[in-house]
C-alpha cells in the first residue's frame, strides 16, 4: 500500500522531519499559528503535533485510511488558514 509512503512523504515535503520542523516551510507557518492560538504551546495531538510525528518517525500501521485522511484534511485546513490569514494582514493592513 503506497498512501503511508505517500503521507510520509508530503509531510516532509511540508517541512515536518526527523529534526524537528524546518524554518521558513508551511510546518514552520503551522506550528507558529498553533502556538499562537493556544498560547505559546503546541497541544498534543494536535493537527501539528500529529504531523511532526509522521514526519519524524513516519506512518505507522496503527493509523488507518481514514486517520490519515483525517490528519490531511486537517493539515490542510490549517495549513489554508494560516496562508489566509498571512494574506489578510498583508492586502488589508495600512503601510
Amino acid at each position: 500500500m503506497a498512501a503511508p509512503a505517500a503521507v510520509t512523504g508530503v509531510v516532509t515535503c511540508m517541512g515536518f522531519g526527523a529534526g524537528g520542523i524546518t524554518a521558513g516551510t508551511t510546518a514552520a507557518s503551522m506550528m507558529s499559528a498553533a502556538a499562537i492560538a493556544n498560547g505559546g504551546g503546541v497541544a498534543a495531538g494536535s493537527t501539528v503535533a500529529v504531523c511532526q510525528t509522521i514526519g519524524a518517525a513516519g506512518l505507522t500501521a496503527a493509523l488507518g485510511p481514514v486517520a490519515v485522511g483525517g490528519v490531511m484534511l486537517a493539515a490542510g485546513v490549517t495549513a489554508g488558514a494560516a496562508v489566509y490569514g498571512v494574506s489578510k494582514t498583508r492586502l488589508f493592513s495600512k503601510p
